[in-house]
């Protein structure tokens, strides 16, 4: 890859005009991007309506076709740059820098993957913003590299990854076959593809956008059954890193401990029943894969389209 590699920016949309003016206003203000590519899900709101408006791309799909990897897949092969910008339309760039500085890792070939930190929303309360600032901690260096001789340290987190700010080397991603057909977590199947063909992945702490989600304790649950589903479903994760309970039991302590500095002592009943959500949504998903019908999958998990999907239709 040259010094001066063609930047493209793909944001996935589905009835977000609730957020897609802040999103794209940040996009557009941003240095050095080449194209920007909305791929929309069949909207009803006025999504569709709004980007036209614009000069900026916009390829439209019918929702039977989304899915979280292979819709991605579409878009890092339409705008065909060298490097690929994800970005989902609930976040927001927080200076025209953000970008530039998410992908210097994969410009000087540090990475060939990198993904951003993120904030709480401005008024984002306490279960909102605590998962952001667990997941997405400021580093001292800047940039953190991992790489598959990282496992030990890192376990089950080595791959962790977001794209809802997060880029890629388009050529790498040539190499691994690109996004895959998944319900959900496709950036962590990518990254670890990425590790085990000898790459490695940035967090790169002042790329930031702000974004986060108040989740009530049936999404936590739902949300951790797809986590589970897709980690049972692709053993290969497991044999590589191991079981993930001891990045569970990290996140409960500090979750509690949290819960009551901030909050108080009264709350902690709360803060564990959201812990006690995820952990049975995670397993429902996990031990699910072979033994649930598709009706109780479609029921449990919070992306109900997939099992509507062609996807799904045709297996």
């Amino acid at each position: 890859m040259n010094t001066n590699p063609s930047i493209g920016v793909a944001i996935l949309t589905f009835n977000g005009m609730k957020h897609l003016p802040k999103c794209l206003t940040a996009v557009l203000n941003s240095k050095g991007i080449d194209k920007v590519l909305v791929i929309d899900s069949s909207s009803t709101d006025g999504t569709v309506e709004y980007v036209r408006k614009t000069n900026i791309e916009l390829l439209c799909i019918p929702q039977s076709e989304f899915n979280h990897g292979l819709t991605r897949e579409k878009a890092r092969k339409y705008l065909n740059t060298d490097i690929v910008v994800m970005l989902t339309q609930d976040a927001y760039l927080v200076d025209e820098s953000s970008i530039e500085n998410l992908i210097k890792p994969i410009v000087f070939k540090k990475c060939a993957v990198t993904y951003g930190r993120q904030i709480p929303h401005d008024g984002a309360k306490f279960y909102e913003s605590f998962p952001r600032h667990y997941n997405y901690p400021i580093v001292k260096s800047i940039l953190q590299v991992r790489t598959m001789a990282n496992l030990n340290i890192y376990g089950a987190k080595l791959f962790f990854c977001s794209d809802s700010f997060s880029a890629y080397a388009n050529d790498k991603l040539d190499e691994i076959g690109g996004f895959p057909e998944t319900l959900t977590h496709e950036d962590y199947l990518v990254s670890f593809k990425l590790l085990r063909n000898g790459y490695a992945i940035g967090y790169v702490s002042n790329a930031i956008v702000k974004h986060s989600h108040d989740y009530s304790l049936v999404m936590e649950l739902k949300r951790h059954f797809d986590a589970g589903f897709v980690r049972g479903k692709f053993k290969e994760l497991e044999d590589t890193t191991g079981k993930t309970e001891k990045i569970g039991v990290s996140f409960a302590i500090e979750f509690i401990k949290a819960t009551k500095k901030q909050k108080g002592i009264i709350y902690i009943p709360y803060s564990l029943s959201i812990l006690i959500a995820k952990y049975i949504g995670f397993k429902l998903g996990y031990f699910g894969v072979t033994f649930l019908p598709i009706a109780f999958k479609k029921r449990l998990s919070s992306h109900r389209f997939y099992w509507e999907s062609i996807y799904v239709k045709t297996k």
